[in-house]
């Protein structure tokens, strides 16, 4: 199985199929108190960084529901400070990538995007939402483009709409995984969050270059 099978496999239609639960977007707001358990239990500093992955449609529809999204989290720019960006990957999926300082914000503006796809009859093409956290006090400094000014372990908590389910998620180098960071954030966060039982959808989602975020 390839690297975008793989993808497919785990976020998309397969995933579904087998999910033992409906996605469900009132699960965002559960990151709302994960975010202390990571900070206080476990040392992972938020990054001020989320994201929200999603397919695109080649339709006139869609586009402006994509466009939607765009205007209220403009708009809830003005209102928190949220600053969003939206690209595109190397498989050709599609991200709302935003940066705040404030948590909660961030989880807010992810449900708001996530849910107005839902409103419009799009939902079937969100496929994860990601939180980045890193170990240590440098996950409160972040660069200029929202990634850490450190060096230390990054962590992402993702949530597939097509499980209903979280998983994490801890690179460590080039395309290799921490196992016993990921097992210890399962073990920690599960029942405070609904952590994904089926490890084969525990799907790692690696950026073009190391020590970047899964989007970059």
């Amino acid at each position: 199985m390839g690297l975008l099978d793989g993808l497919k496999s785990a976020l998309g239609m397969k995933a579904e199929a087998d999910a033992t639960r409906d996605a469900d977007p009132e699960d965002l707001f559960g990151m709302s108190t994960a975010y202390l358990t990571m900070e206080a239990d476990l040392g992972y500093d938020p990054l001020g960084t989320a994201a929200l992955c999603f397919a695109d449609v080649d339709s006139t529809d869609f586009a402006d529901t994509v466009e939607a999204v765009e205007t209220i989290l403009d708009a809830g720019e003005v209102e928190t400070g949220t600053e969003a960006e939206f690209t595109s990957d190397d498989h050709g999926y599609e991200w709302v990538v935003l940066v705040d300082d404030d948590f909660e914000d961030l989880v807010t503006s992810i449900h708001f995007a996530a849910d107005e796809f839902i409103e419009r009859g799009y939902g079937s093409r969100l496929l994860a939402a990601l939180f980045a956290f890193e170990k240590g006090d440098t996950g409160k400094h972040r660069d200029g483009g929202g990634g850490a000014a450190g060096d230390g372990q990054r962590a992402y908590w993702v949530y597939s709409f097509r499980r209903g389910e979280y998983y994490p998620f801890a690179p460590a180098g080039d395309h290799e995984r921490d196992s016993k960071a990921e097992l210890k954030l399962q073990s920690v966060l599960d029942g405070e969050l609904s952590v994904e039982s089926d490890k084969e959808y525990w799907y790692p989602l690696w950026p073009d270059r190391a020590s970047e975020h899964p989007w970059e």
